[in-house]
């Protein structure tokens, strides 16, 4: 366009050019500095972005394995681009916009629901090692009962401050409302029919959450 060219060439004519046409005489505004956002520059932040994205879940996978157990680091990471997904899905199934702030709010949700889901295998490899009788299906089935309660009452509790945002926080902040909203609803269920079911099928067992290095010491020291 002839006027952005002008204004990117000289701010003040630009400005003043603009004034003329409105018939609102000479313009008395200095303008120090005017700053583009082109296509190119939205490209690279969004690029940088996704990068991002990759790089939070390949951390979370190498600190679930060495905190918990590989299974759990690949029932988390599973859970979380689910997450992902669904939020990306819906945003292009009704045609809303995909920007930065979106973008930000798709890495909340993978903070958010790597909590609920570290939560839930915190108490599945405590109840491993208090339930000695118990089968696998049924210490992980237990242990997400007992956290149950409050997963849901913190998705509840979160879920009111981001409505508010979505219902008063105007158009500037929608699409990081929205995708907020939509990330910690799957994202409170994800943690809980998931997370743990993939674990469960890549076969874990009692003696991989199992104390080996204390049991062996303990079974050393004995007469």
């Amino acid at each position: 366009m002839p006027f952005l060219e002008t204004l990117a060439e000289s701010p003040q004519g630009g400005v003043q050019q603009c004034m003329s046409e409105l018939g609102l005489g000479e313009c008395k505004v200095q303008m120090r500095r005017v700053e583009f956002v082109g296509p190119q520059v939205g490209g690279e932040l969004t690029e940088k972005g996704g990068l991002a994205m990759i790089y939070a879940l390949i951390g979370i996978l190498i600190y679930v394995a060495w905190r918990f157990e590989w299974r759990f680091a690949l029932g988390a990471v599973a859970a979380l681009v689910h997450d992902v997904l669904i939020t990306i899905s819906i945003f292009s199934l009704f045609g809303l916009e995909f920007s930065l702030p979106v973008l930000a709010a798709l890495l909340a949700v993978i903070g958010y629901s790597l909590n609920d889901t570290i939560v839930v295998f915190d108490r599945i490899r405590e109840n491993f090692r208090k339930m000695r009788k118990g089968g696998v299906l049924e210490v992980m089935n237990s242990s997400i009962n007992q956290t149950l309660r409050r997963t849901i009452l913190t998705s509840l509790t979160t879920l009111l401050v981001v409505v508010t945002l979505l219902l008063i926080g105007g158009e500037v902040i929608k699409g990081f409302s929205f995708a907020l909203f939509i990330g910690i609803l799957v994202g409170t269920y994800s943690s809980i029919f998931i997370a743990s079911p993939v674990v469960l099928g890549l076969g874990i067992s009692r003696e991989d959450m199992l104390p080996v290095k204390k049991e062996e010491a303990e079974a050393d020291g004995l007469p």
